[in-house]
């Protein structure tokens, strides 16, 4: 077993190498950060399918931008803003074929007394975030899950930092009331 230094200077001769064009060195720190990277961008994007192809997306711009990594923090954090910053790039462009409204119909279906009440449902927060209007569940994530500030959050998703509050209060609302039994 390694310790966290020999870890980290292990991680540091993957990353030199990879940058001069080592594939399998670039193999192996891809398969130390493919699950995290599939998970975040699982989360925002919500579709399997999309997450699989932003997190192929992130690790072809990791193998291309891999030279430019100055190593002021781990790799595994440059590698999540790469696939945050991907996920919502993905998640704006299906916006932008979506209605900018919200019809009554996604409230009512996230909202639905019938299916919240119901003894054979069960509850998966997972499922529950997934439904989330997508604004909502960006924020959601990035503030509650993966530990951004309101300020980082505004500067992601282009909107003033009194939008991200409300959003994640809204979020947090929605979710209360569909894991109230």
């Amino acid at each position: 077993m390694h310790s966290a230094a020999e870890t980290v200077i292990e991680e540091r001769d993957l990353i030199v190498r990879a940058a001069s064009g080592d594939t399998r060195a670039f193999e192996a720190l891809y398969r130390r950060n493919v699950g995290r990277v599939y998970a975040v961008c699982l989360r925002i994007v919500t579709d399997v399918p999309r997450a699989e192809d932003v997190t192929q997306e992130v690790f072809v711009q990791a193998w291309e931008k891999i030279g430019s990594f100055r190593g002021e923090s781990l790799f595994s954090t440059w590698l999540h803003r790469i696939a945050v910053n991907l996920s919502l790039t993905s998640l704006r462009s299906r916006q932008r074929y979506e209605s900018r409204v919200e019809t009554n119909e996604e409230i009512e279906t996230f909202d639905s007394p019938a299916e919240r009440h119901s003894p054979e449902t069960v509850i998966d927060l997972e499922d529950a975030i997934r439904r989330l209007p997508p604004s909502a569940r960006a924020i959601f994530v990035l503030h509650d899950i993966e530990g951004y500030r309101h300020e980082e959050i505004a500067e992601q998703l282009e909107v003033v930092v009194g939008t991200s509050k409300a959003q994640l209060h809204r979020a947090r609302r929605m979710l209360r009331k569909v894991l109230e039994l």
